[in-house]
């Protein structure tokens, strides 16, 4: 039965889930490259930042990864519990809670640091298309987070 559907409502037609499927898509090619160090998705983006800077509070590590302490909390203890990192008050603001790597945290980059070429080598695009790539949803990110006149 053909449908008469406008254009602009057609599934095929909306950014939103062309973004959707890519996401879905590239996790899942991340998948099993984060299983063999044990970690998922969201757990391989705490660590990227921590290997970036290390002794990062709660609040600082949730603004960097966009993320709220309600979604962070949960993913914090269970790499804590992994013994890669570790949770604790700081004593010039017991209000804040630093997080730092472990020996164990510090070292998992070094196996990790392969994840990115194998995710390179799987997308087979030159460097110059990752990084427009990047560019564009990086603009696209911040056009959607920035306030509207509404």
């Amino acid at each position: 039965m053909k449908s008469d559907i406008q254009p602009t409502l057609l599934l095929d037609e909306q950014l939103c889930f062309a973004l959707y499927a890519a996401s879905r898509r590239m996790t899942a090619i991340y998948r099993p490259l984060l299983e063999a160090l044990g970690l998922t998705y969201p757990q391989y983006l705490v660590m990227m930042v921590l290997w970036e800077r290390d002794g990062l509070t709660v609040r600082e590590l949730g603004e960097r990864l966009q993320l709220d302490s309600g979604t962070l909390t949960p993913l914090l203890k269970r790499l804590e519990q992994a013994g890669l990192l570790g949770r604790r008050r700081r004593q010039s603001d017991e209000r804040e809670v630093e997080i730092t790597l472990t020996d164990t945290g510090h070292n998992l980059r070094t196996r990790a640091a392969e994840v990115p070429r194998c995710l390179a080598e799987r997308l087979c695009l030159s460097a110059d298309a990752f990084e427009h790539l990047r560019h564009e949803l990086k603009s696209l990110a911040a056009q959607l987070a920035a306030p509207t006149d509404e």
